[in-house]
Parts: structure tokens; sequence; C-alpha cells
């Protein structure tokens, strides 16, 4: 009961302390101390091994991720140094006009993860033609943070078939099923969550511009026109200008293409096998691209490099610290005991993969991570209990999309630390659109597939 209760208060206590602006840091290392000492863990076990070592420790995190991270931020400051972020910005601008920019902006995000990009890649390679974009179109910087988060982590991580994410992958593989599984399924929720979260920013944008609310620079952002300035202030066409994200994209996407049409070499196995080290170098082709395309940029590539450097090192630590928490977590009697008493509730078992799914994430804070978890501790009970793999495959995506965006999600701290802003500033509108929308387009799931079993 004790240890129930550590992981409850420490769980608050830091989505508490998030939510006051405290360093995200800190409160970990305040959160998993209640957690420790609820749980008769000794300090030694939590401070110096399951928090920074442990299968998802904070440094365990921080050594697989550092490449992309680097990758990832040297990339977006090449694309701001060079202006190519901000040609394609403007010619998009110019097509569709800026009020549909927060569309744009959701768009051009799930075009890029359902592509098979990783949620942190899209974050750094938004950033900058998010400032041009946010400028033109005069877009609060809270709500086009959130239109990332809608278009990179909700229906294309979870919903929509056929996705190379890491959640649809842990699916298929723990209930040998296909990506594809519960195909349907995942339309009718993607397309909920598309078109509700959509809608809802569309409103809070019209209330932010009737209140007198707009885009507002910060440091970064000026260190980025300023890059940008050094090249003469002269924009690229865009046909050029888009190429080194078309180069990344295609880099990424290309040996999964070739692998479903049968082509067989050891550099796909070996795309498909690293993806976070594929990843990296395709952002680095990318950034090798834009030196090679805009003379203007070589002047300062160095300078624009070591800056997209420093950019990465605050998310990297912010983020691997809330990814220790989990690992902490995950090692404590009361998650154990907490993850028993789910497969007991008295409901059908679908509302109860909706739930036990939705709970994990939450305390670990990933959707992957508290998938994770219960494909390998869950789901062979629900199986058991006459679930169908298709359908507990996308049921428990879907649920593992939900609360896994509360205040101490990584992918939040990560978009966060990197756009400027608090969680008392934009904490809002992210939980409406990636927590309370998604939950809702999977218990609409949930009931159609109750009703149609």
């Amino acid at each position: 009961m004790l240890g129930n209760i550590g992981l409850l208060l420490g769980l608050i206590l830091l989505i508490a302390l998030a939510l006051r602006g405290v360093n995200i840091l800190l409160a970990v290392l305040i959160s998993i101390l209640v957690i420790g000492l609820t749980n008769g863990m000794t300090l030694p076990d939590v401070f110096l091994q399951h928090f920074p070592f442990g299968p998802s420790g904070a440094f365990s995190f921080a050594g697989n991720f550092l490449l992309l991270f680097l990758c990832g931020a040297l990339f977006g400051r090449v694309m701001a140094a060079s202006q190519a972020a901000q040609a394609v910005a403007m010619a998009i601008t110019q097509w569709l006009g800026a009020k549909r920019a927060l569309l744009i902006a959701m768009l051009v995000c799930a075009l890029l993860t359902y592509g098979g990009v990783v949620v942190f890649v899209v974050i750094f390679t938004m950033y900058p033609i998010g400032v041009t974009l946010m400028r033109e179109a005069n877009i609060p910087r809270r709500l086009y943070a959130a239109a990332i988060a809608l278009g990179a982590g909700t229906f294309t991580m979870t919903a929509l078939p056929g996705t190379p994410s890491i959640h649809n992958v842990i699916a298929a593989n723990a209930l040998q099923t296909d990506l594809f599984a519960g195909g349907w399924y995942g339309v009718l929720a993607g397309l909920i969550m598309a078109v509700l979260g959509i809608l809802y920013l569309e409103h809070r944008w019209r209330v932010a511009t009737a209140a007198g609310e707009g885009y507002v620079a910060t440091p970064k952002d000026e260190q980025m026109r300023q890059l940008a300035q050094g090249n003469g202030g002269q924009l690229p066409a865009w046909q050029l200008a888009i190429l080194p994200m078309v180069f990344v994209l295609l880099i990424i996407v290309v040996p999964r293409v070739l692998m479903i049409t049968g082509v067989q070499a050891d550099w796909i196995q070996f795309s498909i096998s690293q993806p976070i080290l594929w990843a990296s170098f395709a952002l680095l082709m990318g950034a090798a691209l834009c030196f090679v395309l805009f003379p203007p940029v070589r002047q300062q590539f160095v300078q624009a490099a070591g800056e997209g450097v420093n950019d990465a090192i605050l998310p990297l630590i912010n983020t691997a610290a809330v990814i220790g928490f989990g690992g902490v977590v995950i090692q404590t009697a009361g998650f154990h005991a907490f993850a028993a008493w789910l497969i007991e509730l008295p409901i059908p078992p679908l509302l109860s993969v909706f739930v036990s799914a939705n709970l994990i994430s939450g305390i670990t804070a990933s959707a992957s991570g508290g998938l994770q978890i219960f494909m390998s501790s869950l789901a062979p009970a629900y199986l058991e209990a006459g679930v169908s793999p298709e359908l507990l495959h996308r049921i428990a995506n879907l649920a593992a999309g939900g609360l896994d965006s509360l205040p101490h999600s990584g992918a939040v701290i990560a978009l966060f630390t990197l756009m400027g802003l608090t969680h008392k500033e934009a904490y809002k509108d992210i939980f409406v659109v990636t927590v309370l929308v998604p939950m809702l387009a999977a218990l609409a799931v949930v009931a159609v597939a109750l009703a149609l079993t």
C-alpha cells in the first residue's frame, strides 16, 4: 500500500513541479527520491543504478539518442542559416495563405512521421520553418508548438495503419500481427484526432488574435535571423530550398520501400535495424547538402553547426531526466502491484485495455515505454480473455498515445525546451490535442468495437 501511495505522490509531485516551472531535472530527482523511499529502494539503487543506467535510464536514453539530437539540431540551424527553411515557409504561406499556417504545420509533421521520421527529428526540423511561419502569420508560439505535437505525436504515431512508428512495431512484434492490424479502427481514430485537434487549434488561434496575442520572438529566433541575414538576406528558390528536407526524408523512407518490395541488401537491413543511427546519418547528409547548395552558408557553417550542437544539449538532458523517472518507476513493487490490479478490474476486456495501457503510459511518461511494458506483462491475459490480436494491437496503440503526454513527457519537455516555452504558457493546448483528443478517439474505437463484437 505504501508503495502505491508513494508512486502516486511521486507522479503528482513531478507534474506539479513541472507545471510550476521548476527545472525538470531537479523535479525528477525530488520525485524519484519520494518514490524510492516509499518503495523500500536503497538510494544507491535509485540514483546510481535505475535512474542513470537501467534499461530505461536517463544515461541509457542519452547515450542512444545523443547523436540523433545533435544531428537534428545541427540540421535545423544550418537550414535556418541558409535561409532554406524561411524560403520553404514563405512559399507554403503564399500558396495556402497565412490563415492555414497551423494546418500546414500539422500536415507537414504528419507526413514526416508517417514516412518514418522520428518525432524528435520532426521537432528539430519544423522549428526553423516555424520561426518564419509564426512571424508571417502572427501565430502565438504555444499554438504552433501544439500543431507540431498534433501532427507528429498523435494520429500518425498510434492510429493510422502501416506507419513504421516504434509503437506500431512494438505491438506487431509482441502479437505477431502486421503494421496494418486493426486498420479501419485506426483510420477512424486518426480522422477523429486530426479533425478535432485542428478545429480546436484554429478556435484557439481566433481567440488569441481577438485578444491581441501573437508571435513574440525569442533570443534563439533572433540568432537564427541574424545568421540568415549574414547570407545577404536573399531567399533561395523554394524548389532548391526544399531539397535538403526531401533528401533527408528519402534517405529514411527509401530503405523501407525497398524492403517492402522485396529488395535485399545489407545496407537496407542496417537502416531498418538501426533507425536512430540511420536517421542521424540522414540529417547529416541534409546538412551537407545545404553546404553544397547554398554558397553563402559555407562562410558560417562552423558557427551554425556549433550553435546547433548547443541547441541539442538542454533538450537531451531534460528528456533523458524524464525517461530516467520512468526507469525508476518500473522497478518499484508499487508499479508491479498496480499492473496486477489493472488486470482484475471488473470491466469489459477492451475497456480494460484502454484503461491499463493509458495508465501505464501515463506513469512512465512514454507511449513506447508504456506499450512495451503492457505487451510484455498484460497482453497475454487479454488474449486469453478472447481479445483478437489485431484488435488488441490497435486499441493498445491508441490507448498508449493518451496519457503519455502528461507534463512529464519527454517529447513535451524536448518541444518546450527547444521552442523556449514553459508548461504554464503552453501545456493547456498540448494537453487538449495530445491527451484529451486521442483519448476521446480511442474511446470511440472501443465503443465501435464493442458494438461490432
